[in-house]
């Protein structure tokens, strides 16, 4: 039983693209540096992505993701602790899309799609 949960735990981990979202809070100050990443699969040769949230008024120029040779996306933006912030991918300035490792999901009153959130108020 035990085999059959890893196995397809495994299979679903090669279907389900990957997407992550690393937090490394500092000790110095109220600030966490937050990793976000847009595997390759999820960009389908896209040449640019942006990062596009309240944390930056929801600009679709201002945080741009840097493309690594592998395809994936990855940009490192620190934000102030104690606050919850919606964001989306936005990709080749066309594509919206969630990220599916984000702490929670909650509707967005434009387009009542849903905005991916990053959690950090503890």
């Amino acid at each position: 039983m035990l085999y059959t949960y890893l196995f397809n735990l495994h299979l679903c981990r090669i279907d389900t693209p990957e997407m992550a979202i690393k937090k490394q809070y500092l000790k110095s100050k109220p600030v966490c540096k937050v990793t976000l990443t847009l595997a390759s699969e999820d960009a389908k040769e896209a040449k640019k992505v942006n990062v596009v949230g309240d944390f930056n008024n929801w600009s679709k120029k201002t945080t741009a993701m840097d493309k690594l040779k592998s395809g994936t996306f990855k940009t490192i933006i620190d934000l102030e602790v104690g606050k919850k912030y919606q964001f989306r991918y936005l990709i080749d300035g066309e594509v919206w899309e969630n990220d599916w490792a984000a702490d929670e999901y909650v509707p967005n009153n434009l387009t009542f799609e849903e905005n991916s959130v990053i959690n950090l108020a503890q």
